[in-house]
């Protein structure tokens, strides 16, 4: 992502916010405002950026698969 420095109190103030936020959120209203944060940060990488997220997650998925399937 970006290479600029982030201010950890701000970043730990924002995350508390949104937290406090999504806990007074219906499940749909949850999901349509996750969908929409997804987007926008999705919209800000580079392509590269966006293969070694969705790597990620595929590898991240396929994990849970194996580990769900074992039991």
């Amino acid at each position: 992502m970006g290479t600029r420095k982030k201010n950890p109190n701000a970043a730990a103030l924002g995350s508390l916010g949104g937290k406090a936020r999504a806990k007074s959120m219906g499940k749909k209203e949850l999901s349509r405002a996750m969908t929409k944060a997804a987007k926008a940060r999705m919209g800000s990488m580079t392509e590269i950026e966006r293969k070694r997220v969705a790597s990620q997650a595929a590898k991240a998925r396929w994990a849970k698969a194996r580990k769900d399937g074992a039991k």
